[in-house]
């Protein structure tokens, strides 16, 4: 069954599972930190709500799309799921989300609570698709240890600068702690990039949005993906992505700074940074407590590189939905309202794991990073409007990720040149939309 023969399955009623029991809630989402600090949330909400349970399955990011996609065709889709601008506009399209709007109103629900911007995200032509859940944005990762084995110290991360041309200080500060199996580093004489020890950054393979990749460098460059919001026209034909890429794909090719794609494999570059294999990554603010957890050594953050035009992250908030094809559609919403709550809110604040979407919350976050010694500032000051941009969102989204995903790999396994890759591949994304 196709996504549009389930969304009239559903609006027939004919892919509608009985629940398990009248009022359990089935909970979705993919991210294990956070698992157990939900749980916390589904424990008070059943200690408020006599009758109430919540069920929470946690599952992997790739694992958990598929799983969710075949529930909504088989009628066995959690109550409540976790959701993503990615793939939000899909899911739009297929009406398996249900409309909050109603129930906002009939119980005066105050939508104007959470950090501007994030209701917003998810409201198009006047209906709230879901509830704001948390806020995240993208900062460098160092292994403090090698900083200070190259001389340098916290302070020098502080003001990095970055151009497609020589790399600024970001590439010099890169090239500073890359050292080879002779112990020489990047950037003196007899540097031997084929036997590298220790990377001075290390990345995950590109994704097709480069959150924590690429999309610093390319928008802080001058790029921007998409004509406007909900749009139908992607520039990834702009000389200005095609230069970031191509920085990127010369510092893991051409200089050995960076390990090639086919070197990282499938442990990402938190992997890498964990296992002590590079001084320094990009990455989002969901994974502060991951990089925490797995070194034996001592990590800190510190801020992008300021490009040609400023220092750039992506801002993203996730948001909590409600199956159209719910049988528990009333409680479901029980649960989202408090998931939503400041008390909710404040359980994930306190436990550090992630920056929840409502201001007093994220206050609890960072003082409970503050209390384990460790500064996110570098996260939070970051996440205003003239430093930040939003996760490109059109219809088509899949189709989208898989073309632009496949180029950037040819792109970074050195089958060919960022700028006659990405306009041959543009041209197939906005036929998408014709």
């Amino acid at each position: 069954m196709g996504l549009k023969t389930m969304k009239w399955a559903l609006l027939a009623g004919t892919a509608i599972a009985a629940p398990a029991q009248a009022q359990e809630i089935t909970y979705w989402m993919w991210d294990g930190n956070q698992a157990p600090v939900y749980q916390q949330c589904a424990d008070a909400f059943a200690a408020q709500n006599p009758g109430m349970s919540v069920k929470i399955t946690q599952d992997g990011w790739d694992n958990y799309w598929t799983t969710l996609t075949t529930g909504f065709v088989s009628g066995t889709a959690p109550d409540v799921f976790v959701n993503h601008v990615s793939r939000y506009p899909e899911f739009l399209v297929n009406g398996v989300m249900e409309d909050l709007t109603p129930r906002i109103a009939a119980d005066s629900y105050d939508m104007s609570g959470f950090l501007p911007g994030l209701a917003q995200t998810w409201n198009k032509d006047e209906k709230q698709w879901g509830m704001p859940k948390d806020w995240d944005t993208v900062a460098i990762v160092y292994n403090a240890d090698k900083l200070a084995e190259a001389g340098m110290t916290p302070a020098d991360l502080e003001n990095l600068t970055w151009n497609p041309q020589d790399g600024g200080t970001w590439e010099e500060t890169i090239a500073k702690l890359t050292v080879d199996k002779a112990g020489k580093r990047g950037n003196e004489e007899g540097f031997d990039k084929a036997n590298v020890a220790s990377y001075g950054y290390v990345s995950s393979p590109l994704s097709a949005f480069g959150q924590t990749e690429w999309s610093y460098l390319a928008v802080s460059n001058g790029f921007k993906y998409i004509d406007q919001a909900w749009g139908s026209k992607y520039f990834i034909d702009d000389p200005k992505l095609a230069e970031a890429i191509n920085w990127l794909q010369d510092l893991s090719l051409d200089k050995g700074l960076m390990p090639s794609q086919e070197m990282v494999g499938k442990l990402n570059a938190s992997g890498l940074f964990s296992a002590g294999q590079g001084a320094m990554a990009t990455d989002g603010s969901w994974m502060i407590g991951s990089y925490l957890d797995n070194a034996n050594f001592k990590v800190g953050f510190a801020p992008l590189p300021a490009g040609p035009e400023g220092r750039k992250s992506m801002f993203n908030g996730l948001a909590d939905s409600i199956w159209a094809g719910s049988p528990n559609k009333d409680a479901a919403w029980q649960w989202v309202k408090f998931l939503g709550s400041s008390e909710c809110q404040s359980i994930v604040g306190k436990a550090g794991v992630v920056f929840p979407a409502r201001p007093e919350a994220v206050e609890l976050a960072i003082e409970a990073h503050k209390a384990r010694g460790v500064d996110v500032s570098a996260f939070t000051k970051v996440a205003v409007a003239e430093s930040t941009f939003s996760f490109p969102m059109t219809e088509r989204g899949n189709e989208v990720d898989s073309l632009l995903k496949t180029a950037l790999d040819k792109v970074m396994l050195g089958q060919g040149e960022p700028a006659e890759i990405l306009p041959a591949v543009n041209e197939e994304i906005n036929a998408l939309f014709q």
